[in-house]
C-alpha cells in the first residue's frame, strides 16, 4: 500500500489549504485514515482521523472547528481541509492508513500500518 500526500504550501495566517492523500496498491482492503503533523524540533502529533465506515471523524483539540477530514472511498482519497490557519499549524503533514473496517478511529502513531511522505505546510504571520 502506498500513500501519496499533496497540497502543502505557504499561506498567510487566516488562510486555507486543502491536503489530499491518495491511497494506491491494495485498495481492495478497508482502511481507517489519519493525518498527523510534525513541526521542526517537535514530535509527530495526531491531527485528525476518519473511520472506514460512516465517515466518523475525530480531531485533535488544537484543530477542532478549523480542520475537516473527508474521504472518498471510490477514489481512495482522504483530504484535510484546513481553514483559519495559524503560524503554529506550520509543520510537515503526513497521512496514514490502518487496515480496519468499521467504526474505529485511531490516534496513536503506532496504531497505523502505512505512512505517506510528508507535505510541508508553512503559515506566515
Amino acid at each position: 500500500v502506498q500513500l501519496q500526500a499533496s497540497g502543502g504550501g505557504l499561506v498567510q495566517a487566516g488562510g486555507s489549504l486543502r491536503l489530499s492523500c491518495q491511497v494506491s496498491g491494495r485498495t481492495s482492503s478497508s482502511y481507517a485514515m489519519g493525518w498527523f503533523r510534525q513541526a521542526p524540533g517537535k514530535e509527530r502529533e495526531f491531527v485528525a482521523a476518519i473511520t472506514w465506515s460512516a465517515g466518523i471523524s475525530f480531531y485533535a483539540n488544537a484543530v477542532r472547528g478549523r480542520f475537516t477530514i473527508f474521504r472518498d472511498n471510490a477514489r481512495n482519497t482522504v483530504d484535510l481541509q484546513m481553514n483559519s490557519l495559524k503560524p503554529e499549524d506550520t509543520a510537515d503533514y503526513y497521512c496514514a492508513a490502518r487496515e480496519s473496517r468499521g467504526f474505529g478511529v485511531w490516534i496513536l502513531i503506532n496504531e497505523y500500518d502505512y505512512w505517506g511522505q510528508g507535505t510541508q505546510v508553512t503559515v506566515s504571520s
